[in-house]
């Protein structure tokens, strides 16, 4: 279900999405067919902006969970995995990544930021995307990830609901990076 701000200078999209089952962790094939394979199959949906806030419903759902949006901007798709396992026994967290339905080489262009805000608390992460054809375990696994423990989580959650604002931005090359 799609809840959009289409009046004109309208940027802000939401998307709510109730947890899918676990997100494949990394794609083997030619990437020109991700995106039809996540909206066929999965029905994922693709939200269009600079900005988007993709609304994460059912939060309390036990670990293992997935939840997935694409996003396109800047003339590329990027996949948004917020997942829920328990790292350690009987402690489940949250972990939000964003991968480009890319090369590693076109994900270094980028940077993404994700911010939660709520109760006047405000939390941002911003880093550089990964590729899809990078595992999303081995994501989580290094800590390149937005991570929450379940209080902070709750926190910031409305009702079992987590909104995520998500912002992508093309990255500047500099001259010295471009030389190697």
């Amino acid at each position: 279900m799609i809840l959009g701000a289409n009046e004109p200078g309208t940027r802000m999209l939401v998307c709510i999405l109730n947890p899918l089952h676990r997100y494949v962790n990394s794609w083997e094939g030619h990437l020109e067919v991700v995106v039809p394979h996540l909206r066929q199959t999965h029905r994922v949906d693709i939200l269009q902006g600079a900005e988007i806030v993709f609304l994460a419903t059912d939060m309390h759902l036990p670990a293992p969970a997935d939840w997935i949006i694409m996003h396109s901007c800047l003339g590329h798709h990027f996949l948004l995995v917020l997942r829920k396992q328990e790292r350690h026994e009987g402690h489940p967290q949250f972990f939000a990544t964003m991968m480009l339905i890319g090369t590693p080489t076109q994900a270094d262009c980028f940077t993404y930021r994700l911010e939660l805000n709520r109760n006047h608390r405000r939390l941002k992460w911003e880093a550089t995307p990964r590729s899809v054809l990078e595992c999303v375990d081995s994501v989580i696994t290094d800590g390149d990830c937005l991570v929450l423990n379940t209080s902070l989580a709750q926190l910031f959650s409305d009702n079992g609901s987590l909104a995520i604002g998500i912002a992508i931005t093309a990255t500047e090359v500099h001259s010295a990076e471009a030389e190697m």
